[in-house]
């Protein structure tokens, strides 16, 4: 790309909105079905001690170098990959790690959808009703109905699938930048409103308890192995966001200090999803659980069995919506991007085939709920399963250890220190320092751990 075409690129006008944009993109389901109840899990306080330790020293050094990518190349990951490359005199061989990206992205986001229109369905179902006064084996059984259901199913992972599209098609300003001054207050609001519903109605002794107190007896080696593993996926690293976030990013920001500010307002947004579920949870006596189980069994069961929780369980799912909305525009504005500067088509034409290649991947997933539930894979995983180990366990731990490589050992510094030049010194050393040597060990102490089936 010349340099004429960087120019032209576009973005944002103010670090606000990139920040906001990455925060939007940053928080997910990960965040919410997650991270609270391994905290409890595994050690309580410990565990998030050692949490924030992988936190900023492993992620936030990755997506600091990904943003410098961003800002560096000013394009898609693979034409920003290939800019650094040229200007640090080496092969082009580099873009692999954009192609990369933007193919875990694509895969996560066919089997995201799914699950994010669940959410989306159950924002509806909690506001009728339905899960009123239920007992436990009725809930359970009502989504073991709706999971039954491939029509269902694909009706609610196409709305889902539609509202990214038009989030996408809007362009870089009107669509994902509004979209990120939307999303973030509206969590901030939608978590503080359900925070003090669990508070005033729930048992917070007993969440506190769970997710706060000092538990040396649960806290292992493991527990420091799976602080580690969501560490490093939380931030969303490993499908192009932080690249092309960073390519819209406005000239002559604090880097390093935004992507801090990133990864702080992750954190806390975790935490407060877990005081806002848990004491609603333990009010109710269910045991604590995270994934589906929690979110759409254990989750219902609560809100619909207490005052007013129909109202505030419908405010949850679609905090739920929101928080994977931004994720969702995330993942597809790289690989759109791509399409757009390679084929050289325009934005209307790029993000529809994006979408019908996301839609028809998602298909797979609809169906290993129901009709293909026992059509087993590799290693005895259904389709669904399949996508989240290949990319969870080799795609995502493959991409961030080329870019740690590539801009820790490849690229020139010169180059990282005009891209960084807000930031002290000492800082830039210590990225330098943490992405040459401490990233690379610990992904590949997340990979073999996950292929050893230590922990997840």
């Amino acid at each position: 790309m010349s340099l004429l075409a960087r120019k032209d690129f576009g973005g944002w006008q103010s670090r606000t909105t990139f920040v906001l944009a990455l925060s939007a993109s940053s928080v997910g389901l990960g965040n919410i079905w997650r991270f609270s109840y391994l905290t409890g899990e595994y050690g309580g306080a410990p565990f998030v001690v050692s949490y924030l330790f992988c936190l900023f020293f492993i992620a936030v050094p990755l997506l600091i170098a990904e943003v410098a990518i961003g800002t560096h190349g000013r394009g898609s990951p693979t034409i920003a990959l290939r800019w650094s490359a040229d200007r640090s005199l080496l092969s082009r061989n580099w873009m692999v790690i954009g192609v990369l990206a933007c193919i875990t992205g694509l895969l996560i986001l066919s089997y995201y959808a799914v699950i994010a229109g669940w959410a989306l369905a159950y924002t509806g179902v909690m506001a009728s009703g339905v899960f009123a006064a239920a007992s436990a084996l009725t809930v359970g059984e009502y989504f073991d109905q709706f999971l039954s259901s491939p029509r269902v199913l694909i009706y609610w992972q196409s709305l889902f699938l539609l509202m990214t599209v038009a989030t996408v098609s809007m362009g870089v300003r009107r669509g994902i930048g509004l979209l990120a001054w939307i999303v973030v207050p509206t969590l901030i609001a939608l978590l503080g409103v359900l925070v003090m519903f669990g508070v005033e109605n729930g048992d917070l002794k007993a969440a506190q308890e769970f997710l706060f107190s000092v538990k040396m007896i649960d806290f292992t080696p493991q527990s420091v192995l799976v602080a580690l593993g969501h560490a490093f996926f939380t931030l969303g690293v490993g499908v192009g966001a932080g690249i092309i976030y960073g390519a819209y990013a406005p000239d002559r920001i604090p880097v390093g200090r935004s992507v801090v500010a990133v990864a702080l307002f992750d954190t806390l947004i975790s935490l407060a999803i877990g005081l806002a579920i848990f004491p609603i949870v333990f009010a109710n006596n269910i045991e604590p659980s995270m994934g589906p189980g929690l979110m759409f069994v254990s989750v219902p069961y609560a809100f619909g069995n207490i005052l007013q929780g129909e109202l505030f369980g419908a405010l949850f799912f679609a905090l739920v919506v929101i928080a994977s909305l931004g994720s969702a525009v995330a993942m597809m504005e790289p690989i759109v991007r791509m399409v757009m500067q390679h084929r050289r088509w325009p934005r209307f034409i790029a993000v529809p085939v994006v979408a019908g290649i996301v839609w028809m991947l998602g298909l797979g997933s609809v169906l290993s709920f129901n009709a293909w539930q026992d059509d087993l894979w590799f290693a005895n995983w259904n389709f669904f399963e399949l996508l989240d180990a290949i990319t969870a366990d080799l795609l995502l731990p493959l991409v961030s250890l080329l870019t740690a490589v590539f801009v820790g050992w490849y690229m020139r510094p010169e180059i990282l220190r005009m891209e960084l030049y807000r930031e002290t010194d000492l800082f830039f050393a210590l990225w330098r320092f943490l992405l040459r040597y401490f990233v690379p060990l610990a992904i590949i102490a997340v990979f073999v751990c996950a292929m050893l089936g230590l922990y997840f």
